[in-house]
């Protein structure tokens, strides 16, 4: 019985101290992983406004060259991102993938209505299949594709100035990203329109 209790207290205190050093490790470690995922972002952001920058200067480059604009959508603020050069507008997208959330940035002419840039941030989706949503050769499909009024992602060759074509092998990848873009598209579309008014 001692034994026994012996052991029991031992892996009661390895779990407290293992439990206790996790904790620490992420209290140390928060900020710096905040901060890395706003460098992403703005990386993203200043990639699609085409507007040079490096690693030690991306935080004051997306300050003097970003116009951050607060957008009210049914009582919740959405922060939307503008170039004042070329008037282009970036805003983040998320929604539900097939495993995961699918977290990127769209990046819209000034029309509003066509695809200058996509860039996914973040993804769980299978490697190799719908994994493919984060490579740039996918991405660079929709450059140029029209809100006409949705985007329309199609497994068969994109005959529309608003189709995309899926991902080999991943459709269900592909139409969650579809509804992602559609969504985001829907509810800023009316907002940024008054923008220009």
């Amino acid at each position: 019985m001692k034994r026994i209790l012996s052991i029991m207290g031992f892996v009661f205190a390895m779990g407290s101290i293992t439990s206790l050093l996790i904790i620490g490790m992420d209290a140390l470690t928060f900020e710096r992983i905040l901060a890395n995922e706003q460098a992403l972002f703005q990386s993203k952001v200043l990639d699609a406004f085409d507007v040079p920058y490096t690693t030690a200067t991306i935080n004051e480059v997306f300050i003097q060259n970003v116009e951050a604009i607060e957008l009210d959508v049914n009582g919740e603020t959405v922060t939307v991102y503008r170039d004042p050069k070329t008037g282009r507008i970036s805003m983040e997208i998320s929604g539900g993938g097939v495993w995961g959330p699918i977290i990127g940035v769209l990046t819209l002419e000034p029309d509003f209505v066509t695809i200058a840039n996509v860039a996914i941030l973040q993804q769980e989706e299978t490697p190799g299949l719908g994994g493919r949503i984060t490579e740039p050769a996918y991405l660079a499909k929709y450059i140029g594709v029209v809100f006409n009024p949705d985007v329309v992602v199609t497994k068969n060759i994109p005959s529309a100035d608003n189709e995309v074509d899926a991902i080999t092998g991943a459709t269900g990848t592909s139409t969650r990203f579809q509804i992602i873009l559609n969504d985001t598209h829907a509810k800023l579309f009316p907002l940024l329109q008054a923008l220009e008014n």
